[in-house]
């Protein structure tokens, strides 16, 4: 075996999945479906309601998104969390983040969001405090660089997410690129960190959740 791309979750099980998953609201469902017109990666729903339930669990106040596309996963944040929370979005094109801000409007939650448009790792790198999260959905080879740097900016008890961690079944690959191989990097350090203590669900495409002991 050399190459592989496999399908994570059974397609009957996904498809069983959406199906009891309840209606989002109207500005979700044209985000998905202009994801889905356009071809743009997104978490989907499945994860969206995971986002969700681990901002509320923990009541996050303060998130940032390494990677933010134009807004969907930071809108299941904003509807998890209080007026008083703040999600700073990055993303590199800016027509991104004007898209995004139109849709944060009209959901109303355009008060809780800053959108810097640039390098996810540099305005990391330049953030001050703690965070209560850090979701990670950068370019994957810089994975183990985004590890590195957010493990310091996460409050104790803060949680670490990363999606694509499984990335399509391509961990399995003998000879993985460049992207696979930051990947299957990333992953074992995920488990060998002291300071975090982790698990990876088998979810659409992988996602990773660490907590910071």
């Amino acid at each position: 075996m050399t190459s592989v791309d496999l399908t994570i979750v059974q397609p009957d099980i996904e498809r069983y999945l959406k199906d009891i998953t309840p209606d989002r609201d109207s500005v979700l469902t044209e985000m998905e479906a202009y994801a889905q017109q356009t071809g743009f990666p997104i978490v989907g729903p499945l994860v969206g309601r995971l986002l969700f339930l681990l901002a509320a669990s923990t009541h996050a106040k303060r998130i940032l998104e390494l990677g933010s596309g134009f807004g969907y996963s930071a809108y299941w944040f904003a509807r998890a969390t209080g007026e008083d929370a703040r999600i700073i979005c990055t993303d590199m094109e800016q027509k991104n983040a004007q898209r995004a801000q139109e849709w944060f409007a009209r959901g109303d939650i355009e008060k809780k969001i800053v959108f810097h448009v640039g390098d996810a790792l540099a305005v990391l790198a330049a953030a001050e405090g703690e965070f209560d999260i850090i979701f990670n959905d950068i370019d994957k080879h810089r994975y183990p660089k985004a590890l590195a740097l957010s493990i310091p900016k996460l409050r104790r008890g803060g949680l670490f997410i990363s999606d694509n961690v499984l990335w399509k079944g391509r961990v399995l690959n003998d000879r993985p690129d460049e992207a696979t191989a930051a990947i299957l990097t990333f992953n074992r350090q995920l488990y060998s960190m002291p300071e975090l203590f982790s698990a990876i669900i088998p979810l659409r495409d992988g996602v990773s959740v660490s907590i910071k002991l």
